[in-house]
């Protein structure tokens, strides 16, 4: 009985419970990048419906979904680091796509006026923002559970009893992200 108490007290769970979190935080990110993929082909249509000269940026929003959706990175994965950068670049090619999406519409007042666009772009930005505090969330996550694999005892506990519990990888900021974004009319 004291041996367990002793044992619950000094962190050995720390390493799975800190794991665990971050996989479900992975999870959410998934979700909410799900949540976007879905959203994508009611918001092309509604914009084919208004747009038609500007099928090439429609394509290139479709075409860059249908690679995010190709490029698959699951909980057991996110220790790998070339994996989780294919499923980053794919990410963000379709943000990417998606903001010139935008940026064709803000030329057309007669899409701005479309209710259901108005709707359906609204969700996009509420999915954006969705994305962006599901990936902070993962990073906090996976910061802990790093800095419990990298300080003492957290480290000795994960040598011994853990062997197989590796870093997880976190987001990286897209190059030229520093940079506002050139809207031109």
């Amino acid at each position: 009985m004291l041996l367990a108490f002793g044992l619950s007290a000094c962190g050995i769970n720390n390493v799975p419970t800190l794991q665990e979190q971050a996989k479900a935080a992975w999870s959410e990110v998934q979700n909410q990048y799900q949540r976007r993929a879905d959203l994508i082909p009611n918001l092309v249509e509604t914009v084919k419906g208004f747009a038609q000269q500007e099928r090439e940026v429609l394509t290139q929003v479709t075409e860059a979904r249908a690679r995010a959706t190709q490029v698959q990175v699951d909980a057991s994965t996110i220790t790998d680091p070339e994996k989780f950068r294919q499923f980053q670049e794919a990410q963000n090619q379709l943000s990417g796509a998606l903001g010139r999406l935008l940026a064709t519409v803000e030329r057309y007042p007669e899409l701005k006026s479309n209710a259901n666009f108005l709707a359906l772009q609204s969700q996009l930005e509420g999915t954006e923002n969705r994305i962006a505090v599901a990936r902070r969330d993962y990073i906090s996550t996976v910061q802990a559970y790093n800095t419990e694999l990298r300080t003492i005892p957290g480290r000795w506990i994960a040598s011994i009893v853990y062997p197989d519990a590796k870093p997880m990888e976190t987001f990286t900021a897209t190059a030229g992200s520093d940079r506002p974004p050139e809207v031109k009319f």
